[in-house]
């Protein structure tokens, strides 16, 4: 009995994340760099466009500011939700390790308690004493040996306790701050919602005074053909963009290879050193890999394909892209993995959004309600990017989509399907 307590282990809190890798900072910073001069180049890029339109004003733009403002309100109450879903996640996952930590302070307590009573029972016998007495010597060596290594283990329990009661304190001290910071971004999130409640009242009040405007300009054929025009006035400006964007990166990738060959000593790299090192400026995906999906991607949103590409519209033009009818607030998914290049308001189409797949594939989304992504962001397929709507002066919900191969619109459903 005295064997088994004294030798008895006690469970240690097992942990709950892996130790991250060592983070490179300078990378980092290369890419923050990048960022943001990407956002510039954009951002010059709009208003050159903007200021190319002249003076001449549509009626839709007065619901710009609004729509706008709507579009930048339902963002940040999407990235306040997944603040909050995350800090919901640590909360629980502090709760997790405080009751562990609690039960392991439980046992430890009981078994610390038991060995104090044996060893009261006991008392603290003198070898002398007991030899003097007759007693077997071996015996009296085995309990004293015991008797040793109960005063350890209790000694290892105290420390493991101590130990165990700074882990309770800190995980209570980290529970209180993460509990503080949810309750903050719950309040953002309340002052956000009602902004938000406020501009569509807004863009609500300005759309019943200039709907009927508005219908009329956009059966315009001029304002369409304006509208086409801007279109592949920015299309071709992101493409010169990008392309020489990917050329500097090209050209910064060799001049690195080129300067660690000598360092090398020509010797065989270890497989796929390099090609990690030369990553840290990624295209908008692998070469090749948009085209090859050719007919097994998905349309970004749930709908009814109401006009089809190259079908006549009857303003006298023909339709460049989808136009898919779905309910307000619907979400619009990537079609494939890209960077965005282009998230804003833009005459004829409200709020666009564009995703650059490389290899001069560009999928194009407009009229949403909110643009949930910002220019530069990396995204995956299936990655929700903004949400449906009728901006731009739209008269009906859903989401007007191109897909564009060197500047011109291909087809979409040669691309992609409902299914």
């Amino acid at each position: 009995m005295i064997a088994a307590l004294a030798l008895a282990g006690t469970p240690a809190l097992a942990a709950k994340k892996t130790p991250a890798g060592p983070v490179d900072k300078s990378e980092v910073a290369e890419k923050q760099a990048d960022l943001k001069e990407l956002r510039e180049k954009i951002e010059s890029l709009r208003k050159d466009i903007t200021a190319a339109e002249g003076t001449k004003s549509e009626v839709a733009d007065q619901l710009k500011h609004s729509e706008r403002e709507i579009s930048q309100l339902q963002r940040e109450l999407h990235e306040l939700g997944e603040e909050k879903q995350d800090l919901q996640v640590t909360l629980r996952q502090l709760g997790q390790q405080s009751k562990s930590i609690e039960a392991q302070l439980a046992e430890q307590q009981a078994q610390l308690a038991q060995l104090l009573r044996y060893q009261y029972l006991r008392g603290s016998p003198d070898a002398l004493q007991l030899l003097l007495n007759g007693e077997d010597p071996n015996q009296i060596a085995r309990d004293l040996h015991y008797l040793a290594r109960i005063a350890q283990t209790r000694s290892d329990l105290l420390d493991q306790l101590a130990a165990n009661l700074k882990k309770k304190q800190s995980l209570a001290a980290s529970t209180r701050e993460r509990a503080t910071a949810l309750a903050n971004v719950e309040e953002k999130q309340k002052d956000k919602h009602g902004k938000l409640l406020s501009q569509r009242e807004q863009k609500k009040a300005t759309l019943s005074k200039i709907s009927a405007q508005v219908a009329a300009q956009k059966k315009e054929v001029g304002a369409l053909q304006r509208d086409e025009k801007r279109m592949t006035q920015l299309i071709d400006r992101l493409s010169k963009l990008i392309a020489s964007r990917n050329a500097a990166r090209q050209e910064a990738a060799r001049r690195a290879e080129s300067e660690k060959r000598p360092a090398a000593n020509h010797a065989r790299p270890s497989p796929g050193s390099t090609e990690i090192e030369n990553s840290r400026l990624p295209e908008a995906a692998p070469s090749g890999s948009f085209a090859s999906q050719k007919g097994r991607l998905r349309l970004p949103v749930r709908g009814t394909v109401s006009n089809r590409y190259g079908s006549p519209r009857q303003e006298g033009t023909t339709w460049r892209g989808l136009f898919i009818r779905s309910p307000i607030g619907s979400e619009v998914k990537a079609i494939a993995s890209g960077r965005i290049v282009f998230a804003e308001w833009m005459r004829g189409f409200g709020n666009l959004m564009i995703i650059d797949h490389g290899d001069s594939f560009l999928s194009i989304y407009g009229n949403n309600d909110a643009l949930l992504k910002q220019v530069g962001d990396s995204i995956r397929a299936g990655d929700t990017i903004a949400s449906v709507g009728n901006s731009g002066g739209n008269p009906e919900s859903g989401l007007y989509f191109e897909i564009r191969h060197q500047g011109n619109p291909v087809d979409p459903l040669k691309w992609a399907s409902l299914k």
